[in-house]
């Protein structure tokens, strides 16, 4: 009979044969024998290449986007409150996934006592990467803020190594340590410098690595899924993150600010609320079809755009020829990794344990 356990990725099927072999007049020999087959599970099907491509061009345009936004808030209208921000993104995200609950238009696990267990420690994770991307934004000028960013890359690289067991090959490597090299040059020879949006922006590149991987770790359809780990990430950090704003006087701040009677700056602010949630979204959704590290890569490509913007639009780039250089380099590994990618060289080779298992199944 067939095993029917779940937790094995073989099963095994015992076939009984009987064999009658005449002997003489009126002597039968009967022999039985018993032959056990191993069946191999077939593997979960890969997602198709279209949702790979839309999920990752959705979260490439909802960062482009919340860069640009955050920018004009808190660096153009000088809003002096990046937490507070922090928390309207917050709130938006609990808003709408609450109310589409609701609705039925979508659907994630109601609160219980294991869910914090469960989603531990992405809420620490989350407010962290959070505060750190907005105060990095208001400090630093958008070239230089891109180029930072690259550091993310290899963080996710090694956390997914680490975390998750995956392994590249070289020729994926050697691309991102190409994005780390043109960073060092560009950052080098930053005639900004800022030690407070360089620490910042490190920091972030640390929250944003690990978020990336813990979040391909917890969306698992059977557990929380997708919309239950964006859900409950922005609930139980809302009220600390209010905490925090109201110790240290970003609450004060925000309250006093004068544009809050500016429409333009009212529409820009609800705007980046409502962008903060789609980059939360589309996060999630881009790591579901594709590796925490192409997710990292897009955020990478997608600076191209932001880089050349900042240095024709931006007011705030100081050029120099190293930087320049520097800022191309990060963009040929990147669009090197996206070629990789689309070749279909980026497939993480498996564990050695996944890899023994497989070849005892087939002894």
């Amino acid at each position: 009979m067939p095993d029917s356990g779940t937790d094995h990725p073989c099963q095994d099927l015992q076939l009984t044969i009987l064999f009658v072999t005449p002997c003489g007049q009126d002597l039968l020999i009967v022999r039985l024998t018993q032959i056990t087959l191993t069946l191999k599970e077939p593997a979960p099907a890969a997602p198709a290449p279209l949702p790979r491509l839309l999920s990752a061009l959705f979260y490439g345009a909802c960062s482009f986007l919340l860069v640009l936004v955050n920018k004009v808030v808190l660096s153009t209208y000088s809003f002096p409150s990046p937490v507070f921000l922090g928390i309207g993104q917050m709130a938006t995200t609990i808003l709408i996934l609450y109310v589409s609950k609701l609705n039925k238009i979508i659907h994630f696990p109601d609160f219980d006592k294991s869910i914090p267990v469960k989603l531990f420690p992405l809420p620490l994770i989350y407010v962290g990467n959070h505060i750190s991307g907005l105060s990095s934004t208001r400090k630093l000028s958008l070239p230089m803020f891109t180029v930072l960013r690259k550091f993310t890359i290899p963080l996710t690289l090694l956390l997914e190594i680490i975390i998750l067991g995956k392994r590249y090959p070289l020729s994926i490597i050697v691309s991102v340590f190409a994005i780390i090299l043109g960073a060092f040059i560009a950052a080098g020879s930053d005639l900004a410098f800022n030690l407070e949006g360089y620490t910042f922006v490190l920091l972030n590149d640390i929250f944003t690595a690990a978020n990336g991987v813990y979040t391909k770790q917890k969306i698992d359809p059977k557990e929380l899924g997708k919309y239950g780990v964006l859900f409950y990430n922005a609930f139980f950090m809302v009220i600390p993150t209010v905490i925090i704003s109201f110790s240290t006087g970003d609450l004060q701040q925000a309250t006093d600010f004068k544009h809050w009677t500016n429409f333009l700056f009212l529409f820009q602010f609800l705007l980046s609320c409502l962008l903060g949630f789609l980059l939360m979204y589309s996060t999630v959704l881009c790591s579901h079809y594709n590796s925490a590290l192409t997710t990292a890569v897009v955020g990478a490509i997608k600076n191209v755009s932001i880089a050349y913007i900042g240095m024709l639009f931006g007011g705030d780039y100081i050029f120099s020829f190293l930087n320049f250089i520097g800022l191309n380099i990060c963009m040929a590994g990147g669009l090197r990794y996206s070629f990789l990618t689309l070749r279909g060289n980026i497939k993480p080779k498996q564990p050695p344990d996944e890899e023994n298992a497989l070849l005892d199944s087939k002894s």
